[in-house]
C-alpha cells in the first residue's frame, strides 16, 4: 500500500480532495520521464512510463507506451519485464534500473511529466 498512497500524494497533491462518502473512486495516471544511462555502451536512453490506478491499486503500467503484461508491488517498487530487459521503477526514490540478460544495465533518474 505504500506505493498507492505515494501515487495518491502526488496525484491529489495540485488539487482538492472530494468531499463527502457520494465521491467516485479516485482514478489517476502518473507519468514518468526515465533518463536511463546504459552500460556498457553509456549511452543516455529517455523511457517514459505511465502508471495508471484508482484508490485500491495500480491498474496498469505502460513503458515507452506499450502496455506490459504482468507487474508486481513491492513497497513503493514497480517489478517488471519488456522486451526481456528486467526494469525496477521505485516511485519513492524516483529512481529506473534495470538489467537486459546480464549483457547491460541501466539506472537513472525519473521526473514526474505530463
Amino acid at each position: 500500500m505504500p506505493l498507492l498512497r505515494a501515487l495518491m500524494v502526488w496525484a491529489l497533491s495540485g488539487g482538492a480532495l472530494a468531499a463527502g462518502p457520494a465521491a467516485p473512486p479516485a482514478q489517476g495516471q502518473l507519468n514518468l520521464m526515465c533518463e536511463a544511462v546504459y552500460l556498457p555502451a553509456r549511452e543516455i536512453w529517455v523511457r517514459h512510463v505511465t502508471i495508471g490506478y484508482d484508490d485500491q491499486r495500480v491498474r496498469t503500467v505502460l513503458i515507452d507506451g506499450v502496455p506490459v503484461h504482468s507487474f508486481a508491488i513491492a513497497g513503493t517498487v514497480i517489478l517488471t519485464a519488456l522486451d526481456n530487459e528486467r526494469i525496477q521503477i521505485d516511485t519513492a526514490a524516483q529512481t529506473w534500473t534495470s538489467d537486459f540478460r546480464g549483457v547491460a544495465s541501466a539506472q537513472g533518474r525519473c521526473e514526474r511529466s505530463r
